[in-house]
């Protein structure tokens, strides 16, 4: 992934922190001389060094077909939205200005390692599961479930698990425009009625510490 150096976000712990908050990963795998894209949900674990967990359908080949002499690529991705030169003041003084696309994006690189193994599993649904649940005020536990209907649907997945060998991050929020231009850039959208639009609204004010005029 290209990064200029306005975007790079290389502090562990906001990337982490990214990863938690959008935890759906796009995993870049060769199968067979093939590459292929599976769309995974992933835990980070608490383990050392740093280990990203998942797991498939035992039917997608991925876990059995994956080059384990390549590397894997993990793609988080947040809001992201479509940003207007009709914001930016500078516009008005010279024209000069394109219009462009604000996002956020982490990439890990790492090996993967399957898990074929009930035990670690339900070991890890359960970390999954009340991660997300948690929220909730009353969250489902994995022994809600009777206990043979869940051994037979841990039958039907199989664990992954990333060793993370590197990660970047990058977070294009007009970070690289004058200050007036990127507050332009957060009152354009601030104006915008989509969700996704606030959502990158929010990330853009905390980036840049500013807020909507």
């Amino acid at each position: 992934m290209y990064i200029p150096r306005a975007y790079a976000i290389n502090e562990l712990a906001e990337q982490q922190h990214f990863i938690q908050h959008h935890p759906l990963a796009t995993l870049i795998t060769r199968q067979q001389g093939i590459v292929q894209a599976d769309h995974i949900p992933m835990l980070i674990s608490e383990n050392e060094p740093m280990r990203l967990l998942g797991h498939v359908a035992r039917a997608n080949p991925l876990w059995q077909e994956h080059d384990a002499q390549e590397p894997v690529l993990l793609i988080f991705q947040g809001a992201d939205a479509y940003i207007s030169p009709n914001w930016y003041p500078s516009k008005a003084l010279h024209g000069k200005d394109v219009p462009t696309w604000n996002y956020q994006a982490v990439h890990v690189y790492g090996r993967l390692i399957v898990h074929d193994d009930v035990v670690w599993l339900k070991d890890f649904l359960e970390k999954l599961t009340n991660q997300h649940e948690s929220r909730f005020a009353s969250p489902w536990q994995v022994s809600d479930a009777p206990e043979d209907y869940m051994q037979k649907m841990l039958k039907a997945i199989v664990g992954i698990e990333i060793v993370v060998e590197r990660i970047v991050g990058k977070y294009k929020l007009s970070q690289n425009r004058q200050t007036a231009d990127c507050q332009g850039a957060i009152n354009g959208l601030a104006a915008q009625p989509s969700e996704k639009e606030k959502l990158l609204l929010a990330e853009m004010c905390r980036v840049n510490a500013l807020t909507p005029e």
